[in-house]
């Protein structure tokens, strides 16, 4: 059997990859333990708030961060439950992308990559916590980004 000699990317070929994923920031308050844990029929309610920034930090990498934070209630009694803060963020390498395409790389396709690890990391510290698995839905980034903008053209005119 012959090897398949694969071939090499020339220069003009475009890349982009994931290089590095890494906590920024992190915080999980939990001021009402252990008394919350033997209150009955605890019904929490959620606030989820995300954001999304990013660097550039040379000519070919680029930092984007996805800031979650969460606060839970009570329902009955707004008491807090816990408060979450979650700062998670990724190297991304980009070389010969059209300059047209990178803000919808960096808006849509990193923070895409990036939420499910994120989301992960939330759901094991309210485990760690004490509390249920926070299951957070996938997020649409293509529609955040679309409303971003079309919010911003609202404010414009």
């Amino acid at each position: 059997m012959t090897e398949q000699e694969i071939p090499e990317m020339d220069a003009e070929t475009p890349a982009f990859n994931l290089q590095k994923i890494y906590i920024k920031d992190i915080s999980f308050e939990n001021p009402n333990a252990p008394e919350i844990y033997i209150a009955e029929g605890t019904q929490p309610k959620f606030e989820i708030n995300l954001g999304v920034k990013h660097r550039q930090l040379d000519s070919e990498h680029w930092e984007v961060s996805l800031k979650i934070s969460v606060i839970s209630k009570e329902v009955q009694n707004e008491q807090l439950l816990f408060e979450v803060e979650v700062e998670h963020a990724a190297v991304f390498y980009l070389k010969n992308i059209d300059a047209e395409h990178i803000p919808l790389l960096l808006a849509v396709d990193c923070p895409t990559i990036i939420f499910p690890y994120t989301r992960q990391i939330i759901s094991q510290l309210t485990i760690d916590g004490g509390f249920m698995p926070l299951l957070m839905e996938p997020v649409n980034f293509r529609a955040v980004c679309e409303n971003s903008l079309a919010q911003s053209e609202h404010q414009v005119h």
